[in-house]
C-alpha cells in the first residue's frame, strides 16, 4: 500500500514538473523546433513562397554541390573562421596576460573599452567600419594622406583582394573582447600559488600563459572557441551591411546567399536546402570540437 502510494506521488510529482514545463515547451516548439521541421521538409521542394511546392526530391541538395557560388560562399565561411576565431582567441590570450594579472593603471577602462565592440548591434558597427574604409572621405585613407602615404590609399571594400581580409578585421574587432571578457573572468579562479611556483622554476611571462594560463582557463577557451566558430559560420550582417557579398562574390557567405534566394529570387526550396546543409555543419564541427577538447582535458 505504502508502495502505491510513493509511486503515485512521484508520478504526480513529474505531471506536475511537465505542467511546469509545458507552457515553455510550447513557445520553444512553435517558434523553433516547428520551423526547423518545416526548412527540412521545403529543403525536398520546389517552392516560391507563394505558389504551391512541388516536390523534387534530392534535388536541391545535388544543385548545392554543383553551384559555384555557393561552393565559393562556403569556403569563404571557413576562411572567416580565421578571422571570427583564431585572432580574436590569439589577441584575447595576449590581452588577458597583460590585463590580468598587471597592476595597470586604467586598467578597467581598457577592460570595458575591448568589451565595447561585441555589445555593439553588428550592424552599427559595419556602419561605422564602413565609413572608416569609405575611399573618398573614410578615415583610414584620410590618415594615410595626412601622413604621406597617400600611395597606399585603397578602396578597402571594393578591391578584390583585400575586401575579405577588410571585413575580417572588423570581425577581428568586435569579436575579441568576448573572448577578453571570458578569459579575464577564468584567470580570477586560478590560485595565485601556480604562479608564484612557476616563478620560482624559472618560468618566464609567455610559460606563464602557456603552462599555467591556458589549462586553468580551459573552459572559457572552450566556450569561446565553439561560440566565435558558429560565429564565424552564420556570419550575415557584417557582410550584408559592409559588402553585400561583393566585390562580385569575394565576401559572400552561406547565409547572405540564403537570404538571397529566399528573399530576392524567390527560391525559398533552394534556401531550405543551404539552410539545412549550413545547420548541419555547424552541429558537425561544433560536435567534434567538443569532443576533441574533452579528450585533451
Amino acid at each position: 500500500m505504502n508502495t502505491l502510494i510513493l509511486s503515485g506521488r512521484k508520478w504526480m510529482d513529474k505531471l506536475i514538473a511537465s505542467l511546469y514545463v509545458l507552457p515553455a515547451f510550447t513557445v520553444y516548439f512553435i517558434f523553433i523546433l516547428l520551423p526547423i521541421l518545416n526548412t527540412l521538409r521545403y529543403s525536398f521542394f520546389n517552392w516560391t513562397g507563394f505558389s504551391p511546392p512541388t516536390f523534387r526530391g534530392l534535388g536541391n541538395y545535388q544543385e548545392l554541390l554543383q553551384d559555384p557560388i555557393f561552393l565559393k560562399a562556403f569556403m569563404n565561411n571557413l576562411r572567416f573562421i580565421v578571422y571570427y576565431t583564431a585572432f580574436p582567441i590569439v589577441l584575447a590570450l595576449v590581452l588577458t596576460a597583460l590585463l590580468a594579472r598587471k597592476n595597470l593603471k586604467g586598467r578597467n577602462v581598457f577592460r570595458a573599452a575591448f568589451f565595447l565592440p561585441y555589445i555593439m548591434p553588428m550592424v552599427v558597427v559595419g556602419v561605422v567600419w564602413r565609413w572608416i574604409y569609405n575611399p573618398v572621405f573614410g578615415l583610414l585613407n584620410g590618415t594615410l594622406r595626412a601622413i604621406g602615404l597617400g600611395a597606399l590609399t585603397r578602396p578597402w571594400l571594393g578591391d578584390f583582394s583585400l575586401a575579405q581580409p577588410a571585413v575580417g578585421v572588423i570581425a577581428i574587432w568586435a569579436q575579441f573582447g568576448f573572448c577578453l571578457a571570458l578569459f579575464m573572468a577564468g584567470v580570477q579562479k586560478i590560485d595565485e600559488a601556480l604562479y608564484d611556483a612557476a616563478k620560482v622554476d624559472g618560468a618566464s611571462e609567455f610559460d606563464q600563459l602557456i603552462y599555467v594560463t591556458i589549462p586553468g582557463i580551459r573552459d572559457e577557451l572552450l566556450v569561446a572557441l565553439v561560440s566565435t566558430l558558429i560565429a564565424a559560420l552564420r556570419a550575415f550582417d557584417l557582410v550584408f551591411v559592409t559588402t553585400r557579398g561583393g566585390p562580385g562574390n569575394e565576401t559572400m557567405v552561406t547565409t547572405l546567399y540564403l537570404f538571397q534566394n529566399a528573399f530576392q529570387l524567390n527560391r525559398m526550396g533552394y534556401a531550405s536546402a543551404i539552410a539545412v546543409i549550413q545547420t548541419l555543419f555547424i552541429l558537425a564541427i561544433s560536435y567534434a570540437m567538443l569532443r576533441f577538447l574533452s579528450s585533451r582535458q
